[in-house]
């Protein structure tokens, strides 16, 4: 008889149990990072039938792993406490624990966290990818340690992870570039204070236009308030940063029909950094760019790359195919996992 460890034992005796397990752990995790939510957010997030949902509920309430109140449901400590107990376990019934360790071979890089679901078909999921993200980066922080964080939503979802921790509040937290477009709430310089608000820790800004004329350029990058936020680039100990799909983030930037014509001419798919690639990962445009640059990227000894959704999936394969480091971490979710995977 092969050997096989209890977990193995169990499936092959109780084969009804793996489903059971994932139907009511992401029950579960939808509450914890949804809640207060009532019955239909789960009948809408996870696509089952009401009298299921309302079976698992009562099991849930009875248990006092959720909470019900006329907001709605919220869980409880002893349920965080459990979806952190069998966190690996889901992982490796639901078969997310294998696709993460293929995924990472495809993309060549360190490690890959994938959550169940898909951003395209659920928003909330983008939690899930900011709450692994924020326990990944408190698991690597260390006295002293700056953390360069570009914007975007994805990024911004780390937020609500983020609490005062003996090593989190000893680091400075950086702006990885300027200003983009006009979404204030999702600018490198907003997150970087809220960071560093949540974690009680040190930060600096960058507030300058992202993209400028070289002769702008040449003269902003001298002077002391900004080559001092420069000077961090040279010595990053982490970078946050997420993966753009290029003709959004041209439109965010308010680019140019000239170049957006000619993004779409040379088949761009992805953004990151203020660099644009097509889909074999080469790169075919960068702006001008007073932020980190991506050679300063690949320097730093810790990344955490943040992106998800089936809509993302392409521009995620590009970016990983020429341009990224291989200490990098990716959290992404299913959706995306799935897309890439399955070509």
């Amino acid at each position: 008889m092969e050997n096989m460890n209890p977990q193995q034992a169990v499936q092959l005796l109780v084969p009804e149990l793996s489903s059971i397990i994932q139907l009511r752990y992401r029950i579960l995790q939808t509450i914890a990072v949804a809640g207060p939510i009532g019955r239909r957010t789960i009948l809408d997030t996870l696509k089952i039938s009401e009298r299921t949902v309302r079976n698992e509920i009562a099991l849930l309430n009875d248990q006092n792993l959720i909470e019900t109140s006329q907001k709605g449901m919220i869980c409880t400590s002893k349920g965080y406490g459990i979806l952190e107990e069998l966190k690996e376990t889901f992982q490796e019934v639901s078969g997310l624990g294998l696709k993460e360790k293929k995924l990472a071979k495809t993309l060549g890089i360190k490690k890959v966290i994938i959550v169940p679901g898909d951003v395209n078909a659920d928003p909330g999921i983008q939690q899930l990818i900011g709450k692994e993200a924020s326990e990944f980066l408190t698991s690597i922080a260390k006295k002293d340690y700056t953390v360069a964080i570009t914007g975007g939503s994805t990024v911004a979802s780390l937020t609500n992870f983020l609490a005062p921790t003996k090593a989190l509040s000893a680091l400075t937290f950086v702006a990885a570039r300027g200003s983009l477009g006009n979404e204030m709430s999702l600018q490198a310089n907003t997150l970087v204070s809220q960071f560093a608000s949540k974690c009680g820790a040190d930060f600096r800004t960058l507030y300058l236009p992202e993209n400028l004329s070289e002769t702008a350029f040449t003269t902003m990058v001298q002077e002391p308030i900004v080559k001092e936020v420069l000077d961090f680039y040279e010595d990053i100990d982490i970078v946050i940063h997420g993966i753009g799909s290029a003709t959004e983030m041209a439109y965010r930037r308010d680019s140019s029909e000239t170049i957006i014509k000619m993004l779409g001419e040379k088949n761009a798919v992805g953004e990151a950094f203020g660099y644009y690639f097509d889909e074999i990962g080469e790169i075919i445009y960068r702006i001008n760019t007073v932020g980190i640059q991506l050679e300063q990227v690949k320097q730093s000894p810790h990344i955490i790359a943040v992106a998800g959704g089936v809509s993302k999936a392409k521009a995620i394969e590009a970016y990983f195919k020429n341009n990224a480091a291989q200490q990098t971490v990716l959290v992404t979710d299913e959706g995306a996992a799935n897309a890439i995977l399955e070509k």
